[in-house]
C-alpha cells in the first residue's frame, strides 16, 4: 500500500536519513522506533505528505504522495500527532464531525446523512459514546487521543499515522490506544504506522518494527527479528538484553550497571 524508496529527508538544512526503503502493507501495524532526534517524526509527516523529501520517493498504491490534491490526500491519510489543537467550545461529536470536512465541496458547510452515519461509526469504533457529549477542552490525554483517532476514521482515511500517540498515557489508556489502532488495521484493513519509544510496547503491539539509527533504516522486520542485542546496543548506545518468552513475547531492557559490594 504504502512504497517508501531511497529516502532522504532534511531538517534545518541538513540531512537526518537517507536511503530509508521499506514497504507498509494494508492490514498491519507497523511501529517506527529509534533514539531520540533520529527523524521518526519526521519521516512519518513525509509519509502523510507533509514533508519535503530530499530524496527519493513515497508511494501510495503505486502513486506518488506528492502528487495528490490536498483534499484528495486528507480523505486517504490522516496524521495524529502527539500535541494536537485543543479546540475551544467544540463537543466531542463536533471535533470527530471535522473529518468530514475533506468529504465536502467548499461550498457545503450542512452535514448529510452519509456524514452522520460517519461519524456516528467512528465514535461507536473508537468506543466515545459516552463522551459524545462533553466538551473536548475537559478530556484527558487519552481521551483526547482516541477522539482525534475517531476524527480520522469518520475521515474514512486508509493509512493511519500515529505519531507518540502514548507519550503521556498511563499503561492503561496506552493498552487502550495501542488496542484500537491494531484493530484498524487488523479488522478494518488500513495501514497504521507509529511512532514509539518504548521497544516492549512495540513489540506487544506491532506487527513488524522499523529501527532507525546512524540515519538510515537499519531492520523492518518482526519484533523476534529486530531485537538483537548487539544492533540494539549500538543504536542506543547502551548494553541492552533481550530476553524470549516461551510464548513468543520478546522483551528487551537496558542493562544496569553492577553495584559494587556494600562495606
Amino acid at each position: 500500500m504504502i512504497e517508501i524508496d531511497g529516502v532522504a529527508l532534511a531538517y534545518g538544512g541538513c540531512r537526518i536519513l537517507e536511503d530509508v526503503s521499506l514497504r507498509v502493507r494494508a492490514g498491519e501495524l507497523l511501529a517506527l522506533v529509534g533514539p531520540n532526534g533520529i527523524g521518526k517524526s519526521t519521516l512519518l509527516r513525509a509519509i502523510a505528505g507533509a514533508q519535503p523529501l530530499d530524496g527519493g520517493r513515497i508511494r501510495f498504491e503505486g502513486r506518488e504522495i506528492a502528487g495528490f490534491a490536498p483534499r484528495e490526500r486528507s480523505r486517504t491519510i490522516a496524521l495524529i500527532e502527539a500535541e494536537g489543537p485543543a479546540p475551544e467550545g467544540l463537543l466531542v461529536a463536533d471535533v470527530v464531525a471535522a473529518g468530514r470536512l475533506p468529504h465536502r465541496p467548499w461550498w457545503r458547510w450542512s452535514s448529510t446523512s452519509a456524514d452522520r452515519h460517519a461519524v456516528e461509526r467512528a465514535i461507536v469504533r473508537t468506543a466515545l459514546a459516552p463522551l459524545a457529549g462533553r466538551p473536548f477542552a475537559e478530556l484527558s490525554s487519552g481521551e483526547r487521543q482516541r477522539v482525534w483517532i475517531a476524527l480520522a476514521v469518520a475521515q474514512n482515511a486508509r493509512v493511519f499515522l500515529l505519531d507518540e500517540p502514548t507519550s503521556h498515557l498511563d499503561i492503561k489508556h496506552t493498552f487502550e490506544t495501542l488496542s484500537l489502532a491494531r484493530r484498524l488495521a487488523h479488522e478494518d484493513g488500513a495501514a497504521v504506522v507509529v511512532v514509539l519509544h518504548d521497544l516492549n510496547v512495540a513489540a506487544a503491539f506491532a506487527d513488524r518494527i522499523a529501527l532507525l539509527g546512524e540515519r538510515t533504516l537499519l531492520a523492518c522486520d518482526t519484533p523476534a527479528a529486530v531485537f538483537e542485542e548487539s544492533l540494539l546496543a549500538r543504536v542506543y548506545g547502551i548494553p541492552i538484553a533481550v530476553r524470549y518468552e516461551p510464548g513468543g513475547q520478546v522483551f528487551a531492557f537496558a542493562v544496569p550497571p553492577q553495584r559494587s559490594a556494600a562495606g
